[in-house]
C-alpha cells in the first residue's frame, strides 16, 4: 500500500529499535508482552530468535533489529514482544517481534504521512508504508505484511517445533 492509499486517520503503535522510532497499525497488533524466555529453534535464520508459549499456542519470535541489519536485540528493562498478525496470500500468521521499547498509541492524519525516502535508510524502503511526522519527529511506518517474504513465513510454518531444545536467556 502506498502513501496515496492512506486516506483515513488510523491509530499506530510506536516502538523503538535502537535510536529509530517505528510504528505499525494498531489493527495488526494483538498484544504487547514483557520479554520472556525464548526457546531457540535449530536451523532457522538468525533473525528468528525462537518461539514462545502464548496461552498454549506456539508463537515464533522475530528480531526486527537483525532483520533490518542492526545489532541483535538485547534483553533490557523495556524490551518487549509485540504480537502481530501478518497477512500472507491466503492466511494470517501470528508472530512476535522484539522491540527495544513500546512508546505509545496515537493517530496520524493522512497529511502527516509522507512517502518513504529511497535513500539513507538502513533497510529496504518497500518495508515502509511511509514516514509519519509528529511534532518534529519522524516515525517510520512499517508495512508489516511486507517485512517478511512469503518464503520466510513458510519457513516459520514449516519449522519442526519439536526440535526446540535450547532456552535463550538474553
Amino acid at each position: 500500500m502506498s502513501v496515496a492509499a492512506i486516506i483515513e486517520v488510523k491509530p499506530y503503535l510506536t516502538f523503538t529499535l535502537g535510536d529509530e522510532l517505528f510504528s505499525v497499525e494498531v489493527s495488526k497488533v494483538r498484544e504487547v508482552l514483557d520479554y520472556t524466555n525464548i526457546t531457540k529453534i535449530p536451523r532457522t535464520p538468525e533473525y528468528m530468535r525462537g518461539v514462545i508459549n502464548l496461552r498454549g499456542s506456539v508463537v515464533p519470535v522475530m528480531d526486527l533489529r537483525l532483520k533490518f541489519g542492526m545489532s541483535k536485540t538485547e534483553n533490557k528493562r523495556n524490551t518487549c514482544i509485540i504480537v502481530l498478525e501478518i497477512n500472507t496470500d491466503d492466511e494470517t500468521i501470528i508472530l512476535g517481534a522484539l522491540a527495544d521499547s513500546v512508546q505509545e498509541v496515537f493517530e496520524l492524519e493522512p497529511d502527516q504521512i509522507e512517502p518513504a525516502p529511497r535513500f539513507g535508510t538502513k533497510f529496504k524502503a518497500e518495508f515502509l508504508r511511509g514516514m509519519g511526522k509528529r511534532d518534529e519527529n519522524f516515525i517510520m511506518i512499517l508495512d508489516i505484511d511486507k517485512v517478511f517474504t512469503t518464503d520466510e513465513l513458510s519457513l516459520i510454518q514449516d519449522t519442526d517445533l519439536s526440535e526446540s531444545t535450547k532456552v535463550e536467556t538474553n
